[in-house]
């Protein structure tokens, strides 16, 4: 991959609700094919156990420093403002579903 290729590359956080009610939090570069490994049971240990039922929420950002940032702040809230968080509609999750 050239210079060029990786500096356009987007990284991402994504919230998914899983089957049980809890949330996942995570960063990825390619969230269908990452939701896709989870569904699988490939991904994490917790979504393996607790299946995702659907994806709640996604950030895109530039660099992957900034996503993992971001991941970090997402974790530390609480089950209720993940599930305002995922309330909270946005234009990339709306495109990222309809694949």
């Amino acid at each position: 991959m050239s210079n060029t290729q990786k500096r356009r590359r987007s990284y991402y956080v994504y919230l998914l609700l899983c089957e049980d009610g809890s949330y996942y939090t995570g960063y990825t570069n390619d969230v269908i094919s990452r939701l896709g490994r989870h569904r699988k049971g490939h991904g994490a240990r917790y979504t393996k156990m607790r299946r995702p039922k659907r994806i709640a929420h996604v950030e895109q950002f530039r660099t992957r420093q900034a996503a993992m940032r971001r991941e970090r702040e997402i974790k530390t809230l609480t089950h209720d403002q993940k599930t305002d968080l995922a309330r909270r509609k946005t234009r990339m999750k709306r495109e990222i579903t309809r694949k």
